[in-house]
């Protein structure tokens, strides 16, 4: 099993959910998230004073999948989060000891 991690652009959350949906990836956890890459924020603003934004906001999906189907996942979150722009994400995937289904204790891919 793994866990594929991606940090991508918020804007583009419901085109990676929907590609991977027609993937046949069911099953993801979304959470909003701050951080900075080679981007390294901006200056911005405010009532007449200039402050910089060094954290832009982000979202991070993260998914776990039997080994087979990590490589359509990758595929779909990299054809829905790209725009070819500074700033469109980064994928990790980790390889994952164990799962657990809390309802059924189903252990392994049965549990994804």
């Amino acid at each position: 099993m793994k866990k594929v991690e991606a940090i991508i652009k918020p804007f583009k959350l419901e085109e990676v959910k929907d590609s991977l949906h027609a993937a046949g990836i069911q099953g993801l956890t979304v959470s909003e998230v701050k951080g900075f890459g080679r981007q390294k924020g901006h200056t911005e603003l405010y009532r007449g004073a200039e402050y910089i934004v060094d954290f832009l906001p982000k979202v991070k999906i993260e998914i776990v999948l039997s080994d087979d189907q990590v490589e359509n996942a990758i595929e779909a979150i990299l054809n829905a989060a790209k725009t070819g722009r500074i700033g469109d994400g980064k994928i990790f995937v980790v390889n994952l000891d164990q799962a657990i289904r809390i309802r059924t204790g189903e252990k392994g891919d049965s549990a994804v």
